[in-house]
């Protein structure tokens, strides 16, 4: 009883701080997108730095020293930070305008599918199912079944993808993919538009 009273303790938490962050964001971020829409490289390079920290911390850390297994949504939005890293260091590398659109609008959807998983594992983590179950690994449900069963299982969660092992300032690892993916979004959508006007 205690632990399934602390449980909803944490998840209210998770959500109103998830809230309070989002809703600081659009105030915070216009001089900052204002800088970084000027210099389109240190964006790119800034999003592959912040993204790799991110990945290191997650698997070298909270995998490795804590022992917290990723669940197949966890590994999703984990395989997008790596397409993110790769777009983002294209980008900074090659300073053409052509190519950094490109690899601007690649990274805008790739922030919006991440987005979208961190916020569908948010709202699991804020309305667990039932009746929750270990789940399949992700890897294994691609090796026993067709990609299009696959995709509706991993979006469906698991008792894995709605548990909550770890929170930074009331925040799950959910909630801060999440975030990290608008804000993302943000900066590769406003590169977008200054460029293609350029």
């Amino acid at each position: 009883m205690v632990s399934c009273v602390a449980r909803h303790s944490a998840r209210r938490s998770a959500h109103h701080s998830a809230r309070r962050l989002v809703a600081f964001i659009p105030h915070a971020s216009t001089p900052v997108l204002s800088f970084l829409t000027q210099h389109p490289r240190r964006a790119f390079a800034g999003i592959a730095l912040i993204s790799a920290s991110m990945l290191a911390f997650g698997i070298l850390y909270l995998q490795n020293v804590l022992g917290l297994h990723p669940c197949p949504m966890c590994i999703v939005q984990r395989e997008c930070f790596i397409v993110l890293i790769v777009l983002s260091v294209l980008g900074a590398i090659f300073p053409k305008r052509g190519l950094q659109v490109v690899m601007a609008a690649l990274g805008v959807l790739v922030c919006a599918f991440g987005a979208f998983t961190a916020a569908r594992q948010s709202w699991l983590q804020w309305n667990p199912p039932e009746f929750a179950t270990c789940g399949r690994d992700l890897y294994g449900m691609i090796e026993s079944f067709p990609l299009q069963r696959v995709v509706p299982m991993i979006f469906r969660g698991s008792g894995d993808c709605s548990a909550i092992d770890w929170t930074l300032l009331g925040l799950t690892i959910a909630n801060w993919a999440f975030i990290w993916f608008v804000i993302f979004g943000f900066v590769l959508l406003a590169l977008l538009v200054r460029r293609r006007a350029a």
